[in-house]
């Protein structure tokens, strides 16, 4: 007899790091990686970078917007990163958990800490650690997309960000991308199976004690 699919609940994705240590590039390899997984789109008050598509990269609003939507509660989370305010929005995150669609999101700490209180049985909460700050900085400095005023401020808030690994289900420190992606691989299959969100467990358990 062919094995059943038991339904599951989605869950959320948190990957954080200092600037340079390597989410962004992480979180694009899990996305080609895993079909199953989205990235959660946030607003953010901010002008586009070169390259970067509304509605795709960000849905990139006023200031005036923005605050409407934080006071009609429409965000899960929200937070001002060097003078732009970034959030995000709630209605696509539940509609997609509920299908048992995962949501990887793409945030800092203070993020975190929001959707945490929150949503904290639907959170998985992943740190990623640059092997050195030297190699940190040489990550920013490779991008080529910031100032040098800009790369040392990022620098300076570096430690502040780092202070928080604590408050994360797990920590990995990106020394090379297939070797994170592998330990990412691990942490998704663990967290899929967590009895908790297989909603179509109790389900399943009770057909095959009735027998069929």
């Amino acid at each position: 007899m062919p094995s059943r699919d038991i339904q599951r609940r989605g869950l959320m994705l948190v990957l954080s790091s200092p600037s340079g240590a390597g989410k962004t590039t992480v979180s694009r390899a899990l996305l080609t990686r895993y079909k199953s997984l989205s990235l959660s789109i946030s607003a953010t008050t901010r002008p586009p970078r070169p390259g970067e598509v509304d509605g795709r990269d960000y849905h990139f609003v006023s200031n005036e917007r923005f605050a409407k939507m934080v006071a009609a509660r429409e965000l899960l989370e929200y937070a001002s990163v060097f003078g732009n305010d970034y959030g995000t929005p709630r209605a696509p995150v539940e509609e997609a958990l509920s299908a048992g669609r995962d949501i990887l999101f793409d945030i800092d700490w203070q993020g975190t800490q929001q959707l945490a209180e929150k949503m904290p049985q639907d959170l998985v909460r992943v740190f990623i650690l640059p092997p050195s700050t030297t190699e940190l900085e040489r990550r920013l400095r490779a991008r080529a997309q910031d100032s040098e005023e800009v790369v040392q401020r990022r620098m300076a808030k570096a430690a502040d960000e780092m202070s928080h690994w604590a408050e994360y289900d797990y920590v990995l420190i990106n020394h090379d991308i297939d070797t994170t992606l592998q330990a990412m691989a691990s942490i998704l299959t663990a967290e899929r199976l967590r009895r908790e969100r297989r909603v179509g467990l109790r389900d399943f358990v009770e057909s095959l004690r009735d027998g069929s």
